[in-house]
């Protein structure tokens, strides 16, 4: 193990990151989480925290290889117009307000399992906005039912955002088994979201919603796509090979088309949360090797947080997503789950929507809606992501002993 021989640089270092990732910066300094745990670890390194070749092999290769993957598959779909496509769809259905904002949940929920939720909250705020306003219904509803069916969605599989996908790999979870115990509680808490969202703003969602005349086909593309994410799904259920070569081969598959230019889609690649990984994985590590994470994780114990569990390992995901967001959250508890890696990826992801903070995909509605001129402010997004994320982590908690999940 080591020592932190080289005097307080690391303790300082670790903190300096964790504070950044709590406020999205660092004063005076123009950088983001991904700049602050990028710098961190280069930092790390440079101090001899921890060595080249340790920072190496603190990288998990399989679990940025199936983010990359997933990101072209995404790329796809966007490119081919997908998302779009389905939004006009929901607007040729002759509903209420109140059943499209149901339709608007399910839908959201079943891509963010299979897409993520960040990618599918980027895709569909923009479309999304131009409905409400075409058929002259309030945004926020939608809005709000967008983030928070997006996250809630997404802890129904091990692909559907990136701690699952860390955890997933890093535990190596049977894909079916944890979506047979992740979606009980996540179908409970969509339908607490609707309830929820209709009661909070039933006046104005009781009105009928006039069916547009277009029917918009699928693209070619959109096909190619569904396509190749079809057979990955059926791989990833029926655990027939590694999750990270399956999903790397359907990202070539796609790559390879005549229409389509490799630079579009790969310019539709979030380098940006790759690199954050890169950069919390070296970090975590040291962080992990000097002890430190272990000493805290015991004092926290002290105060009835004890990560070994089913209330404790909750609260202390409740409390750090909300502060350092979930992806962080997961990397400094990951190392202590042993075999609650499925209690570790459903509180994570519940607690993103506790705040609007919490999760990446709140922030890309937040902002893109922002850019609309509607705002979403930290304060609305609370009177709603609470309640949404309070239900689902109490359904997880009496739904887990019943599953026979102990720890």
């Amino acid at each position: 193990m080591m020592t932190l021989s080289h005097g307080i640089s690391a303790p300082i270092l670790f903190f300096l990151v964790y504070l950044g990732m709590i406020l999205g910066g660092l004063p005076f300094l123009q950088l983001d989480r991904t700049g602050i745990a990028l710098l961190g670890a280069i930092a790390l390194i440079a101090t001899n925290s921890i060595s080249v070749s340790a920072a190496v092999h603190a990288i998990d290769a399989s679990t940025l290889i199936l983010l990359f993957s997933f990101m072209v598959i995404s790329a796809q779909m966007r490119l081919g117009g997908f998302y779009e496509s389905l939004i006009h769809r929901l607007e040729t259905l002759p509903l209420s307000a109140s059943a499209l904002l149901a339709l608007l949940i399910a839908l959201v929920a079943l891509l963010a399992a299979i897409f993520s939720n960040d990618v599918v909250c980027l895709a569909l705020t923009a479309p999304l906005i131009e409905l409400c306003r075409r058929r002259q219904l309030p945004p926020l509803p939608y809005l709000w039912a967008l983030a928070c069916a997006a996250n809630l969605g997404s802890a129904a599989t091990l692909i559907g955002n990136p701690q699952n996908m860390l955890i997933g790999q890093t535990l190596h979870l049977s894909f079916a088994a944890y979506s047979a115990l992740a979606l009980p509680a996540v179908l409970l808490s969509l339908a607490f979201l609707w309830y929820l969202l209709h009661a909070a703003c039933q006046p104005t969602l009781d009105v009928a919603v006039a069916p547009s005349a277009a029917t918009p086909a699928l693209s070619w593309q959109s096909l190619k796509g569904l396509t190749v994410v079809s057979a990955l799904m059926l791989c990833m259920l029926l655990g027939t090979g590694s999750r990270d070569r399956w999903a790397l081969i359907g990202a070539g598959l796609l790559l390879t088309s005549r229409h389509l230019h490799s630079r579009r889609m790969l310019a539709l690649v979030d380098w940006n949360l790759l690199v954050l990984f890169i950069g919390l994985f070296i970090v975590n590590r040291a962080l992990q090797d000097s002890g430190l994470s272990d000493a805290l994780l015991e004092h926290l114990a002290h105060f009835g947080l004890d990560s070994h569990s089913l209330p404790g390992l909750t609260a202390l995901c409740v409390l750090l997503s909300a502060s350092v967001s979930n992806v962080p959250a997961v990397m400094l508890l990951l190392p202590h789950a042993g075999h609650a890696g499925a209690i570790l990826a459903l509180a994570s992801t519940f607690s993103g929507n506790f705040l609007l903070m919490g999760s990446i995909a709140n922030l890309i509605v937040a902002e893109a809606a922002g850019a609309e001129g509607i705002t979403i402010s930290a304060r609305a997004h609370a009177r709603i992501g609470i309640p949404v994320s309070l239900f689902s982590l109490a359904s997880m908690l009496v739904l887990a002993p019943l599953q026979g999940l102990h720890l």
